[in-house]
C-alpha cells in the first residue's frame, strides 16, 4: 500500500487506530498476529554447521585420508595423533567463529532501545519489539525510529536516512499527502526502521514491523546472498591440491618400485603411506589456524574484532580499500572552521553576537549522562553551534535562561529559515538562521562595529560571494541574522533582518587519518573514499587528508560504462553522491581488476557490498545489524587508523604463515627423497631410513612448538614500506626449500650411511640429525634478512629448548622401546651438533646473497 499518498485520516481508519492509539487487547491481538518486531535471521548461527565447515580444507581432507590409511595400516598411534591435530586445527576455526558470533550478540544487546506510544490514551514507554502496526509513535529528537511509520505531526523533524540511503545529511520531514510516484527516499512523510531522529519532534502512526519493513526486506535479500570466498582459503586450498597431487605421484612411483623389485604389496603400500604421513606437513592446518588465532587476539587490542579466522591474514594483502567518509575517515561531528562577521573572515576579534544567534536559535539540548558530564542531543550543524559558541565563552543555558523563549517558527523546505523570538530586558528579539541566500535576501541592515548600517543589493551581492567562496571549500554555511520586533508574527520575525554574519561547518577529519592515508600508500594499497555527501564536502576532505585523484559523483559515474570505469579507476581517489547500487558496481568493477578488495560500511545499504568483497569490514558502534552479519570484521571505534592497524597486523600473519611454511616443508620433503634414495640404491624394503612411528615423532617434535613460535614473530620493519603479495604462497621462498630441503637430505643421508652396520642406530642417527637441524633452520627461517638483523622471539628459543628436550626424553627413557631407538654418546651428539650448525651457516649465506629482499 502507498501509506504515503494517504492522507492522516485515511492511514488510521487502514490501520484500524485511533489518535489514543490501540488498546491492549487490540496490541496483544496483533502482536499474536504480526511478531514481535525484530529482523529475523534467515541464516541463523548453527554451531555444528560451522564446526563441519572447518573440515572443507583441502588439507584437511588430506589429512583425514592419511589418518585412515594409518589406521588400517595399524599405526594407530599416527592415526590418533593425525586426528587430534585435525581437531584442534577445527575447534580453533570453530570457537573464532563463535565468540565473534556472541561479540555481535552482545553489541546488538547494548542496542536494546525503548519505544514511547500512545495506548488508550495513556503515553507507555515499552520494549520496542512489542511495538505493532497501529501503534501511535511519540517522536523526540535522539529517538532510533524503531518500525517503518507515516507521520502524523511533524515539529522540525530532521531524520539521519544514512543506515538505509547512505546520504549523512538530515531529511527535513512532512506530514502532508504525497503523490504515489515519488521514489523511497524521497518520502518525506515516512519514517523507515533503522533511522535516528536527528531534531525536532512529533508523531507517527506505526504502519509495518519485523521483516514487513524496508529494512526488514532488504535484511532478508542479503542473507540470500552467499559471501565470497576468502582468498587466503583459496590459497591455502591451491596450495594443499599442489602438495595432494605431488604425494599421489611420488607414492605412485615408489609402489611401482617395490613391486618391480618383488615386494609384497602389502609391504609397498605401508611403505607409501610412510612416505606419505612424511610428506604431507600435519601440523600445517593447526599451526595457521593458532597463528591467526593470536592476530586475532592481537587485533581485538586494536579494536577490530575478526569475524573468521582467514580473515586477519587477507586484510594484510589489501590492495584496495573502500572507505566511507562519515564517521570513518572523519569524527561525525560537525565543527565550526570558519565565521565571516564584521566584514571579515575569520577575524581574530570575534562579535559574540554571531555566535549569541547560534545558540538561541537552535534546537539542539543539553543533558547529562550517568557520570554527570554534559552532552548535546540535536542536529549535528546545531550541535557544531552550541560548542562553536562554548569556544568563545557564551554558555548556552545562561542565555536561555537569561532570554526566555517566546514564539518559535521551526524550519520549514520552502523557507529554509529558522526564527525563535524572546524576551530581552523587556523587549522582543527575533534571532535567525538559515540557507545564507535566504537570510541575506531578508536583510536591509548589517552590524558593522558594533553599528546597525543599511545594505543595497551591490552589498548583498558581496555577501553572497562570500557565502559561495566558503562553499566551495566544502563547508556546510548558515547564514545569522536577528532584529527587534513589536508584534509577534512570522512576517515581522523574518524580514527587514539585520545581518551578522555567517557560520561554516564541516565533519572534520579524525587527527589520525592522515598519516594513516600515507602509510596506505607506502604500503601500496589504494584509499578509495565513496561518500553519500557532496562531491565539494568530499574534495575538501581529501584534499585535507591528503588523498590525491580524480572525484567524481553519481552522475558523472552513471555516464561512463563499465569499461571506462575499469580503464580508469586507477586514477579515481573520490566517489561522492553515489548509492549502495553505484558501491556494488564499484567494487565489481575492482574485483574484476584483481584486487583484493577491503569495503567498510555501516548501513544495510552497504551488505550486498560488504558480501560481494573480499574483506568486508561493517562499523561496531554505527554499524546496523544487518552490516555486522555481512561482514568478516567488525571495527569496534569506528575508526580508518585501527584498519591501517589491522593490515599491519594481517602482514604479519602472512609474513609468519610464509616462515613456518618453508620451515615445515624444508624438513618433510627432505624425509620422503631421504627414502626414495635408499628405496632405489639398496632395493630393499626393509632397509628403510626411518619406521613410520619415528617419521610421526620427527613431525610432533618439530612441526609443532617451534613451528608455532614462528607465527608469533614480531613485525618486521618496513612491513609498511612493501607492496601487497598478490602472488602464491610459495613465491619468494620456493628457493630457500629447496635448497634447505638439500641440506637436510644430504645431512640425513650421511648419518644413514656412516651408521648402516647397526640399522636401530642408524634410524636413532638420522631422527636426531633431523631434528637437530630443523632446530637451526628454525632461526634460519625467522627473517629473510640475517638472523642477528631479526627481531628476539624467546617464545621461539623456549619451543626450541622443549622439542629437544623432549627427544631426549625419548631416546633416554623407556619410551625409547616404543619409537626403537637406542641411546646415543656424547661423540654422536658432537657429530649431530656440529653438521646441523654447519647447515645453519650454509642457510645464512645463502640468504645473504640471494633472499636480502624482506
Amino acid at each position: 500500500m502507498d501509506w504515503h499518498a494517504l492522507s492522516k485520516e485515511e492511514v488510521i481508519a487502514e490501520t484500524h487506530s485511533n489518535l489514543n492509539g490501540l488498546t491492549q487487547e487490540q496490541a496483544r491481538a496483533r502482536l499474536k498476529q504480526f511478531g514481535l518486531n525484530k529482523l529475523r535471521k534467515t541464516r541463523h548461527f548453527n554451531a555444528l554447521k560451522v564446526f563441519f565447515s572447518q573440515f572443507k580444507s583441502f588439507l584437511i581432507i588430506i589429512l583425514i585420508f592419511a589418518a585412515i590409511l594409518s589406521y588400517f595400516m595399524e599405526s594407530v598411534v599416527d592415526s590418533i595423533v593425525i586426528f587430534a591435530i585435525i581437531l584442534l586445527n577445527s575447534s580453533l576455526g570453530f570457537f573464532q567463529e563463535y565468540k565473534a558470533e556472541k561479540a555481535i550478540l552482545s553489541l546488538k544487546k547494548m542496542m536494546v532501545s525503548e519505544a514511547r506510544i500512545f495506548r488508550n490514551g495513556k503515553l507507555l514507554r515499552i520494549n520496542s519489539k512489542e511495538v505493532v502496526p497501529g501503534d501511535i509513535l511519540i517522536l523526540r529528537t535522539g529517538d532510533k525510529i524503531i518500525a517503518d511509520a507515516r507521520i502524523l505531526e511533524s515539529s522540525g523533524l530532521k531524520i539521519n536516512e544514512s543506515a538505509l540511503t547512505g546520504e549523512s545529511v538530515a531529511q527535513a520531514k512532512i506530514s502532508k499527502v504525497l503523490t504515489s510516484s515519488v521514489p523511497l527516499a524521497d518520502r518525506k512523510n515516512m519514517l523507515y526502521q533503522g533511522t535516528e531522529i536527528v531534531s525536532g519532534n512529533g508523531k507517527a502512526i506505526i504502519i509495518r514491523t519485523g521483516m514487513r519493513t524496508e529494512l526488514g526486506k532488504i535484511s532478508e535479500l542479503v542473507q540470500e546472498v552467499k559471501a565470497e570466498k576468502n582468498p587466503f582459503k583459496e590459497k591455502l586450498d591451491s596450495f594443499a591440491k599442489k602438495i595432494g597431487i605431488f604425494i599421489l605421484i611420488l607414492c605412485g612411483l615408489v609402489v611401482g618400485i617395490l613391486l618391480l623389485e618383488g615386494a609384497e604389496i602389502f609391504q609397498s603400500f605401508l611403505v607409501a603411506v610412510s612416505l606419505a604421513v612424511s610428506a604431507i606437513p600435519e601440523g600445517l592446518p593447526a599451526v595457521i589456524s593458532l597463528g591467526l588465532a593470536f592476530a586475532t587476539r592481537r587485533m581485538v587490542r586494536k579494536n577490530i574484532l575478526i569475524r573468521k579466522l582467514p580473515a586477519s591474514e587477507t586484510l594484510g594483502r589489501a590492495t584496495i580499500i573502500c572507505v566511507d567518509k562519515t564517521g570513518t575517515i572523519t569524527e561525525e561531528e560537525m565543527k565550526v572552521t570558519s565565521i565571516y562577521t564584521n566584514k571579515r573572515l575569520n577575524p581574530k576579534k570575534r562579535k559574540k553576537m554571531l555566535f549569541k544567534i547560534g545558540i538561541l536559535c537552535n534546537k539542539a539540548r543539553i543533558e547529562k549522562d550517568e557520570s554527570g558530564k554534559d552532552y548535546i542531543i540535536g542536529d549535528p550543524t546545531e550541535k557544531a553551534l552550541i560548542i562553536s559558541a562554548k569556544e568563545n565563552l557564551l554558555d548556552k543555558k545562561e542565555l536561555t535562561e537569561k532570554e526566555l523563549k517566546v514564539k518559535e517558527f521551526p524550519f520549514s523546505s520552502e523557507r529554509k529559515l529558522m526564527s525563535v523570538i524572546r524576551k530581552s530586558e523587556g523587549k522582543l528579539i527575533s534571532y535567525v538562521k538559515g540557507a545564507p541566500e535566504k537570510v541575506i535576501s531578508r536583510c536591509d541592515f548589517e552590524l558593522f562595529n558594533g553599528r546597525v548600517v543599511r545594505i543595497n543589493e551591490n552589498r548583498k551581492q558581496e555577501l553572497i560571494k562570500v557565502y559561495e567562496g566558503m562553499a566551495k571549500q566544502g563547508l556546510r554555511v548558515l547564514g545569522f541574522a536577528c532584529k527587534w520586533v513589536k508584534n509577534i508574527s512570522l512576517e515581522n520575525a523574518e524580514n527587514k533582518l539585520v545581518f551578522v554574519g555567517l557560520q561554516g561547518m564541516i565533519d572534520p577529519p579524525r587527527p589520525e587519518v592522515k598519516d594513516a592515508i600515507q602509510t596506505c600508500k607506502q604500503a601500496g594499497i589504494k584509499v578509495l573514499m565513496m561518500t553519500g555527501d557532496s562531491k565539494l564536502t568530499a574534495d575538501a576532505v581529501a584534499k585535507e587528508i591528503g588523498l590525491t585523484g580524480m572525484s567524481i559523483d553519481a552522475i558523472q559515474l552513471h555516464k561512463i560504462s563499465d569499461k571506462q570505469l575499469f580503464d580508469n579507476i586507477d586514477k579515481i581517489s573520490v566517489f561522492a553522491r553515489i548509492s549502495p547500487e553505484d558501491k556494488l558496481r564499484i567494487v565489481n568493477i575492482l574485483k574484476h581488476k584483481k584486487e583484493v578488495v577491503a569495503m567498510t560500511g555501516d548501513g544495510v545499504n552497504d551488505a550486498l557490498a560488504l558480501k560481494r568483497a573480499d574483506i568486508g569490514i561493517a562499523m561496531g558502534k554505527r554499524g546496523t545489524d544487518v552490516a555486522r552479519d555481512s561482514s568478516d570484521i567488525v571495527l569496534i571505534d569506528d575508526n580508518f587508523a585501527s584498519i591501517v592497524e589491522g593490515i599491519k597486523e594481517g602482514r604479519r600473519v602472512y609474513d609468519n604463515v610464509k616462515k613456518f611454511i618453508k620451515f615445515l616443508l624444508s624438513a618433510n620433503f627432505s624425509e620422503v627423497f631421504l627414502v626414495l634414495l635408499v628405496i632405489l640404491l639398496w632395493r630393499n624394503p626393509e632397509l628403510l631410513p626411518f619406521l613410520p612411528l619415528q617419521i610421526l615423532w620427527i613431525n610432533l617434535v618439530t612441526d609443532s612448538l617451534p613451528a608455532l613460535a614462528l607465527s608469533v614473530e614480531p613485525i618486521e620493519k618496513g612491513i609498511m614500506q612493501r607492496k601487497p603479495s598478490k602472488h602464491g604462497i610459495l613465491k619468494g621462498i620456493l628457493g630457500f626449500i629447496l635448497i634447505a630441503g638439500l641440506i637436510a637430505f644430504l645431512i640425513d643421508f650421511l648419518f644413514f650411511y656412516l651408521s648402516m652396520g647397526n640399522i636401530v642406530k642408524a634410524r636413532t642417527m638420522v631422527v636426531t640429525a633431523s631434528i637437530v637441524f630443523e632446530m637451526f633452520l628454525v632461526f634460519n627461517c625467522k627473517s629473510n634478512k640475517s638472523i642477528f638483523e631479526s627481531s628476539l622471539n624467546k617464545y621461539l628459543f623456549y619451543a626450541v629448548l622443549a622439542s629437544i628436550g623432549l627427544h631426549i626424553a625419548a631416546l633416554y627413557t623407556p619410551l625409547s622401546n616404543l619409537f626403537s631407538f637406542v641411546s646415543l654418546g656424547l661423540y654422536d651428539w658432537l657429530w649431530i651438533a656440529g653438521i646441523g650448525f654447519a647447515g645453519f651457516v650454509i642457510m645464512e649465506i645463502f640468504k645473504a646473497i640471494f633472499m636480502r629482499d624482506p
